[in-house]
C-alpha cells in the first residue's frame, strides 16, 4: 500500500472515471447481469473509501476494485445458489483469473454493441452505454440529452429489461447485422469522447482516460469495417479534437479558449492522422455528420493563427451539417460562426432566436455563447450578467472560474 490517506478521495474519483466500464464490462461478460454488475462495481468504490483511507492506496488501484467487485459478486450468487445463478457462479471462479486487459478491450466492445441492439431506441442505447461503460451518473447522462432525471431513469430500467426479457445476446454481431447497429455505436463511442474531452459534470474539464478509450474504440471500429467512411470520419474527428488536449487548460488549470490557446502545443502527429483519416474517408464519397464535423474541426487545427480561421467556410459547413443534424446545438454552432465571420450583432440575433425557441432551456453553453458575444460586441454590463448566470450554470470548476474570470474582466472593463 502506497499513498497519503489525503490523496484516498481524488485517487477514487481518477480510478472510477478510469476503471468502471473495464470492470463493469468484465462482469456483465462473466454474469450476464447488467444490474448486479453496477451494485458491485459500485459496492467496491465505496469499500475503497474505506479500506484506502485506514490501510493506505494499493499500488494497482483497478486490480483491487476488479477483485473486490469480483468477489462481492461471487458472494452474492453464492446466496443465491440456484439454478443459472449457480452456474455463473462457477463461471466466475474458473474463468475470471484468465482475464488481462486486452480481454478488458474486447468487453468493452462487446458491451458497446450489446448496448446498441436495434431492439432498443436510438437514445436507450446511447444513455445505457454512458451508464455502463463511462460510468455517468443518470443526473449527468439526463443533463446531456436534456430531459428530467426521473425520465432518464425510467429510459434506463426499461432498457436493461429489454436486454433482459429479449435475450438479446453479449457478442459484436456477425458483419450482416452491422448495418443496423452502426449509427447507434458511432454515436456512443463519439459521446464517451466528448464527456472525456469536456466533462458534463466534476472537478475536471476533461476526463483524459476515458477520451482516450474513446479513440481507441474508435480504432477498433474502424479496424473492424475500414470500408465504413464514417468510422474514419469519426476517428478522424476525436484525434482532431484531442489534438488540442495539451493547450486546453493552462499551467494552473484554468480552461484556455480555443483562440487563446498556444497552438505550437497542439499534437501535430495527432493532426497529421487525422487528416490523413478525414482525406481516405472523403474519398469514398459518402458524406455523413462525422466527416462534415471532421471537416470543421480541420479547419481550426490547420489556420496556423486564430484570425487566420476560415469562419466563412466554417459556416457553410454547418450549413451542410445542419440539413443532416438539425439540432439547437448545431444551431448554436452555426450562430458562434456566423458571428465570427460577419460579426457579433449578425450571431447574438442568431443566439437569441434559439433562446427564445426554449430549444437550448438548461443547456449551459447557451448563457457562455450570448455572454462572450455580448462581451465582443463592447456591450459589458450585459455581458457580465451573462457571464455570471453562465458561471452559476457551469458543469465543471475549471468552467466555472473561467466563466467567473471574464465576468471580472468585463466589469472591470479589461
Amino acid at each position: 500500500m502506497t499513498g497519503a490517506i489525503d490523496d484516498v478521495d481524488d485517487v477514487v474519483a481518477r480510478t472510477f472515471h478510469e476503471e468502471w466500464g473495464r470492470i463493469v464490462a468484465t462482469l456483465i461478460g462473466v454474469t450476464g447481469d447488467w444490474d448486479l454488475a453496477e451494485e458491485c462495481a459500485q459496492d467496491a468504490f465505496t469499500r475503497a473509501l474505506e479500506v484506502w483511507t485506514r490501510d493506505g492506496i494499493p499500488t494497482a488501484p483497478g486490480a483491487w476494485l476488479t477483485t473486490t467487485a469480483r468477489n462481492r459478486a461471487i458472494d452474492r450468487l453464492r446466496r443465491a445458489r440456484v439454478g443459472a445463478t449457480k452456474e455463473r457462479e462457477q463461471v466466475m471462479e474458473a474463468g475470471y483469473d484468465a482475464f488481462d486487459d486486452e480481454s478488458a478491450g474486447d468487453e468493452r466492445l462487446r458491451l458497446i454493441f450489446t448496448c446498441c441492439h436495434p431492439a432498443l431506441t436510438l437514445e436507450a442505447r446511447v444513455a445505457l452505454t454512458l451508464r455502463t461503460l463511462a460510468g455517468l451518473t443518470t443526473a449527468e447522462i439526463a443533463r446531456a440529452f436534456l430531459v428530467p432525471e426521473p425520465t432518464m431513469a425510467k429510459r434506463l430500467v426499461r432498457a436493461k429489461n429489454k436486454i433482459r426479457h429479449a435475450g438479446i445476446p453479449y457478442r459484436v454481431p456477425p458483419l450482416h447485422a452491422w448495418p443496423e447497429r452502426q449509427s447507434g455505436v458511432l454515436a456512443v463511442v463519439y459521446l464517451l469522447f466528448n464527456e472525456g474531452y469536456h466533462a458534463s459534470a466534476g472537478a475536471d474539464v476533461m476526463r483524459h482516460q476515458l477520451a482516450a478509450e474513446a479513440i481507441r474504440l474508435g480504432r477498433a471500429l474502424v479496424s473492424l469495417m475500414p470500408d465504413e467512411p464514417e468510422a474514419g470520419g469519426l476517428l478522424a474527428l476525436m484525434l482532431l479534437h484531442d489534438a488540442r488536449r495539451g493547450a486546453r487548460v493552462d499551467a494552473v488549470g484554468d480552461l484556455v479558449p480555443l483562440e487563446e490557446q498556444d497552438r505550437t502545443r497542439w499534437d501535430q502527429l495527432a493532426i497529421a492522422e487525422g487528416i490523413e483519416l478525414l482525406d481516405a474517408a472523403r474519398r469514398r464519397r459518402s458524406p455523413g455528420v462525422y466527416q462534415l464535423q471532421a471537416t470543421i474541426a480541420r479547419c481550426h487545427v490547420t489556420a496556423r493563427r486564430a484570425v487566420d480561421t476560415d469562419w466563412s467556410g466554417i459556416v457553410a459547413l454547418y450549413d451542410e451539417l445542419y440539413l443532416s443534424l438539425p439540432t439547437p446545438v448545431v444551431a448554436l454552432n452555426r450562430a458562434i460562426a456566423v458571428a465570427m465571420a460577419e460579426g457579433p450583432d449578425v450571431g447574438l440575433a442568431l443566439v437569441d432566436g434559439l433562446a427564445d425557441s426554449g430549444a437550448l432551456d438548461g443547456y449551459p453553453m447557451l448563457a457562455a455563447t450570448r455572454a462572450d458575444l455580448l462581451r465582443r460586441a463592447g456591450r459589458r454590463d450585459e455581458a457580465a450578467a451573462e457571464y455570471h448566470a453562465a458561471a452559476a450554470q457551469a458543469r465543471t470548476d475549471d468552467e466555472r472560474r473561467y466563466l467567473q474570470r471574464r465576468e471580472l474582466e468585463v466589469r472591470s472593463g479589461g
